[in-house]
């Protein structure tokens, strides 16, 4: 039971277990039904045990599982109690109750997490024990990327299990992007007829790229969408859309030209709004005209979102917006004096506050990458600080709720050791002890302004992560060491006891075999994870954009 991860806040062992067997029931007490349908499920198919529903254990003595709210417990706390009259997990709230399931699960093996039973004969026994716990932030976040290389929906729905595994709570669902549009949008049907396929990807050094000729491409339809939505909201994870404006938006503009600055002269502005799809990497100068023709076609793509995702969060990314655009274009300029705004930035300010007030007035809530305090910030968005912790920290500051991200900790696209081993290796060096000392909270800031950091949330870009097996490899394990710093209450970095981390994760290891997860070894890359040639050339510096 000391291999919980993430680890828990308090922790008391009995004497004994609880075994379970054919004649044990599953009891869920009223407002848990849902959970209890969810770990009956996953229990059955890897114990193969019935768990008939029952009533609770402490009440009849029979040595099962029983589920019920606390209402003096908090939303997500839970307490587990394992005893000679069985197995009780409690919560705040149905997450709460979730929560403590996970815990369960983990104390039934490794094994408790496969799709069918190895035996039929096996004996399941959960130790006695008394665990109570909490989270220490809200949002316990994980963002993927898939705009640059489409993960279909089993593996969406897949890495929501390995999310729910590990106590996070918050999928930012990164949709759109230069390189391609995800999502169908029915009143824009170009969007994804021509927006979510491009002819080619870019692979190997900048100095000297190399292509996948192949076109790469696909979208979620809105079913796909709502059943994404609904999977996610059954482990209690709310699933927060980014639709990006106003820049990294070519895969709009090829759809549909009018949304550009068409008006520029591309060579002065570097820029060709004629582009299809872009099949490259980095920061696209094309960016989304200021007029009212995109405010309300964004409008329309937003309805049909709010539609799709009923999280309290709308993320409309707000990053990497060049204006270089904005400042050759007649249209553009004549804006910003109609407005009477300084500048670009103050453009730029203007466009998402538009949005700001547009969710505001529908109930939900604008969030952005730290650019969007640029030229002011509207009032009730928040912030995803991720060029390091100074967006965030100015956003507290203000009064803005932010989620702290820095590309510098988090980033999990990044190499996860020196050297020319790990295959495609970019941006800084970010090894798991690395992110198990990553601190949320910025010691500049008061208790006041610490209040506004709502959590955290570790990024998967997927410029180098083709497909499954990459995107394994580069979450795991380091998102089970990003998992324990945002649920557990650690010590200060200095003194956390990585150590320890290090020799719970050696029974974690086991439970992600049996999830299949394609982890890095903790040794290194395996040889054949080396991948030499065009996936195994270094990139040096940062990574291609974010």
């Amino acid at each position: 039971m000391t291999s919980l991860i993430p680890a828990p806040r308090r922790v008391v062992a009995g004497f004994g277990e609880v075994r379970l067997t054919g004649d044990s029931r599953l009891c869920a007490g009223p407002g848990t039904e849902g959970v209890g349908r969810w770990l009956s499920a996953v229990l059955q198919q890897a114990t193969g045990l019935p768990l008939r529903e029952g009533r609770q254990p402490d009440d009849t003595g029979d040595t099962g599982i029983g589920l019920r709210l606390d209402p003096e417990l908090g939303p997500e706390e839970y307490r587990l109690v394992s005893d000679p009259t069985g197995v009780r997990v409690e919560g705040g709230s149905a997450a709460g109750v979730f929560r403590g399931a996970q815990t369960l699960r983990q104390l039934l093996g490794p094994d408790a997490y496969r799709r069918a039973p190895l035996s039929r004969d096996r004996a399941w026994a959960v130790p006695h024990v008394t665990i109570e716990d909490a989270p220490r932030f809200r949002w316990r976040g994980l963002m993927l990327d898939v705009a640059r290389h489409f993960m279909p929906k089993e593996g969406v729905l897949r890495y929501l299990d390995l999310m729910a595994a590990h106590k996070l709570n918050v999928f930012h669902f990164h949709l759109t992007d230069d390189q391609g549009w995800r999502v169908e949008i029915r009143r824009h049907p170009r969007l994804t007829e021509v927006g979510s396929w491009r002819a080619r990807t870019k692979f190997g050094h900048r100095a000297s790229p190399l292509w996948d000729e192949k076109p790469h491409g696909g979208y979620y339809s809105q079913d796909d969408i709502r059943e994404i939505v609904a999977y996610a909201a059954e482990r209690h994870i709310a699933v927060v859309p980014e639709i990006d404006v106003p820049g990294h938006s070519q895969a709009a503009i090829a759809a549909y030209p009018e949304l550009g600055n068409t008006d520029v002269n591309t060579a002065s502005s570097k820029g060709d709004t004629a582009l299809s799809v872009w099949d490259t990497w980095g920061i696209n100068p094309n960016v989304l005209a200021p007029t009212d023709n995109t405010l309300r076609f964004y409008e329309g793509v937003f309805e049909e979102v709010l539609e799709l995702f009923p999280s309290e969060f709308v993320h409309i990314g707000g990053d990497e917006c060049p204006k270089d655009q904005w400042r050759h274009s007649p249209t553009a300029q004549a804006r910003i004096r109609e407005l009477g705004l300084a500048d670009e930035d103050q453009l730029q300010s203007w466009f998402i506050g538009h949005f700001d007030t547009w969710l505001s007035a529908r109930g939900r809530r604008l969030i952005g990458w730290d650019e969007i305090l640029e030229g002011g910030l509207a009032e009730g968005a928040a912030v995803s600080s991720w060029r390091g912790y100074a967006g965030g920290i100015a956003a507290a500051r203000a009064g803005h709720d932010v989620v702290m991200c820095p590309e510098q900790q988090v980033y999990l696209d990044h190499r996860q050791a020196p050297g020319p081993d790990e295959p495609v290796p970019i941006g800084y060096v970010r090894t798991l002890e690395d992110v198990y000392r990553f601190e949320p909270v910025p010691d500049e800031l008061t208790p006041r302004e610490a209040a506004h950091v709502l959590g955290t949330q570790a990024n998967l870009w997927t410029e180098v992560m083709e497909d499954h097996a990459r995107v394994d490899y580069q979450a795991f394990p380091r998102l089970a060491a990003f998992a324990e710093v945002a649920w557990s209450a650690l010590p200060a970095p200095a003194e956390r006891d990585f150590a320890g981390f290090e020799e719970r994760m050696t029974a974690h290891y086991a439970r992600l075999d049996a999830l299949g997860v394609g982890y890095r070894p903790p040794s290194g890359p395996r040889p054949w994870q080396r991948r030499p040639g065009v996936l195994g050339r270094p990139i040096d510096g940062p990574p291609p954009n974010r």
